[in-house]
């Protein structure tokens, strides 16, 4: 924790609060007043998709007409889907050990899917669908970030993990990381141990966005770094443009930290903080706990929202920027615009597809919360 951590917090303007004007909403939450405690079962029972991709289904993706591939990855991912409902023995005779017994000539397709594609092709919506079309009970499934996954070995151990989710049918993994080689390591071991099993696999990456274009680099950095599991995965490349992007207006500018807390009060449910306090607290609360945090938060208000100053902080604020998106929480704040919360060194490095997608979300949360500021 840094020494700054422990200082005064930065003073909310109190030249937005008009004398004797109506706050509406009432006194907003704060983030920074949040430290909650997240027993280790309810993060296996938190492993479903986040309330944004609730309902999304695979009849409610919108292909890209310009982009064949996105229909076709619709038509494989829903055969995946409805492939998975074997029962435990035949499934297993396409993974695991008990396929190695089946004797040599068995051939047989792969039954994991691996989503190559940039940002906001839809990947998760249909990963989402992958999980809402497998016919097993949702008890059987898993939909979980590759954050959360390490989460869930760091919380459990690794293996208790792998016996809490070898009895299931079906494991999602958002947002496959391939820029950090130890945690790659860990969790492509768990697969193996689960693949074993017999429990299918789908998961989704992003392409660096200084390789977009360079054909299939993504599926084959994810194949080689999970070795002995790439036989087990079909690629599918997702081609398009950022939905979030496409044919939508720009970014909004930056409110006024006089708006941001006049919205603050005004708004059932809204949270104020300052974005220097904010990233202070993150650093004294695990990631693993930002979703539980964000709980029952309906506006993110964030004055003086600054360019982050270093690594670690940045990475920290990517994971919460991913907790708010999935629970579609709008985000109202002053200062710099959200694209230029990282730098240039960041955005050129081994963690920048993190970043776009971070500034990706939150400018696209940031449109949601214009109709909160009126």
């Amino acid at each position: 924790m840094s020494s700054a951590a422990s200082g005064p917090r930065s003073p909310i303007p109190q030249t937005a609060r008009p004398a004797g004007a109506s706050t509406g909403g009432g006194t907003p939450l704060t983030l920074c007043d949040r430290a909650p405690r997240v027993p280790a079962e309810h993060l296996v029972a938190a492993l479903v998709p986040p309330p944004r991709f609730d309902a999304v289904r695979f009849d409610t993706y919108v292909p890209d007409p310009r982009q064949p591939s996105q229909q076709e990855a619709v038509s494989v991912l829903s055969e995946f889907a409805a492939g998975l409902g074997h029962a435990p023995e035949e499934k297993r005779g396409f993974f695991g050990r008990r396929a190695r017994k089946a004797g040599k000539g068995a051939v047989d397709a792969p039954r994991g899917v691996y989503l190559d594609g940039g940002y906001g092709v839809g990947k998760t919506h249909l990963l989402a669908s992958v999980w809402h079309a497998a016919p097993a009970a949702p008890e059987l499934k898993a939909f979980g970030t590759f954050v959360e996954l390490t989460h869930l070995v760091g919380a459990l151990g690794f293996q208790q993990t792998v016996r809490t989710l070898s009895g299931h049918r079906l494991l999602c993994i958002d947002e496959f990381e391939l820029d950090d080689p130890g945690d790659t390591v860990l969790v492509s071991t768990l697969l193996g141990r689960l693949v074993d099993e017999g429990v299918a696999l789908a998961a989704t990456s992003n392409t660096l966005p200084g390789r977009l274009g360079e054909g299939r680099f993504a599926s084959a950095d994810f194949l080689r770094e999970i070795q002995g599991l790439s036989a087990h995965f079909r690629p599918l490349r997702i081609d398009g443009e950022d939905y979030r992007h496409r044919g939508l207006p720009a970014a909004p500018e930056p409110r006024t930290d006089a708006e941001v807390v006049r919205s603050a009060h005004a708004t059932p449910g809204a949270s104020l903080d300052g974005f220097g306090d904010l990233l202070e607290h993150l650093s004294r609360i695990h990631p693993s706990r930002y979703g539980s945090m964000c709980e029952g938060i309906e506006t993110v208000c964030l004055t003086g929202v600054s360019p982050v100053p270093d690594q670690s902080t940045a990475l920290r604020l990517v994971v919460l920027a991913d907790r708010l998106y999935d629970r579609e929480v709008p985000v109202l704040a002053s200062g710099v615009p959200f694209d230029r919360l990282f730098g240039e060194e960041m955005l050129a490095g081994g963690y920048r597809k993190k970043y776009f997608r971070a500034i990706s979300r939150l400018t696209a949360l940031a449109r949601d919360a214009k109709v909160h500021a009126a």
